[in-house]
């Protein structure tokens, strides 16, 4: 059975349709990437899945259990903040923006979130501050970057911060960790950081949902891949196959003027 299962995913702003039926699934340990140009409804796809916008029709599951109903949610009070945030854990996601908070370190930005979400939970013993901070510490190594756990977010470079980014969304141990354009903020140097650590995440089979505008990288990273354009999927399938050999025109279209 996939991880994740979507169906009829609709969302629109005023009366601009920016999500039209959108359906797919992903497997417990696969990649997917998503491509498309400016305005194609990738970032607004990975919102709704992050809970971070509310669809207007569809369903979206995890692990066989139903997170989201846009028919029930029509039919009941709006979700508590507390009950979106538990759906969200799900769902790791790393912005194109790093969006760390300035006031901490690095490490500090990648230990906040399960600080927070133990208080929640109850009182936060020292044993338990402790390990937090071993795992963060961990992760930061991970990224490349146990040499800069104490240092700010102004005195990192991009690439820096954006494997910070990736550290504290994997604090939470999302079932899912979703990129949205991780590169399009770096030069070409940075952007070579980045892809190598997204990279070594999907070769341990991290599930992951990139969208991005990396051609060469969509095709050799992804297991699956998915092409939008207005709103909707146009092609779907093997990476490789939609990237090199795709059937529709509007991919072809899309795949030429990236290229050029």
């Amino acid at each position: 059975m996939a991880l994740l299962e979507v169906e009829n995913l609709s969302k629109s702003f005023d009366n601009t349709k920016v999500l039209k039926d959108i359906s797919f699934s992903l497997d417990k340990g696969s990649a997917l990437s998503i491509i498309g140009s400016s305005g194609s409804g990738k970032t607004t796809l990975l919102r709704c899945l992050n809970f971070l916008e509310t669809p207007d029709t569809g369903k979206i599951s995890v692990g066989g259990e139903e997170l989201f109903s846009a028919s029930e949610v029509s039919q009941t009070s709006k979700e508590s903040e507390a009950r979106i945030r538990e759906k969200r854990l799900h769902f790791g996601l790393v912005f194109q923006a790093f969006n760390l908070f300035p006031q901490y370190t690095a490490l500090e930005n990648v230990t906040l979130a399960p600080l927070l979400h133990a208080r929640e939970r109850g009182t936060v013993s020292a044993q338990q501050k402790e390990n937090i901070r071993k795992e963060g510490e961990e992760l930061l190594s991970v990224m490349g970057l146990a040499d800069r756990m104490e240092h700010y977010p102004h005195q990192l470079s991009g690439g820096q911060c954006q494997r910070v980014a990736i550290a504290r969304a994997l604090a939470m141990k999302p079932d899912i960790l979703c990129f949205d354009e991780p590169t399009s903020a770096l030069d070409p140097e940075l952007t070579g950081e980045v892809l190598r650590v997204i990279r070594q995440l999907a070769e341990k089979r991290t599930t992951m949902i990139i969208v991005t505008h990396e051609m060469t990288f969509a095709r050799d990273v992804a297991d699956t891949c998915i092409f939008m354009d207005g709103g909707v999927i146009v092609e779907s399938g093997d990476a490789k196959e939609v990237i090199d050999n795709p059937t529709q025109e509007r991919t072809k279209k899309f795949l030429m003027q990236s290229r050029m």
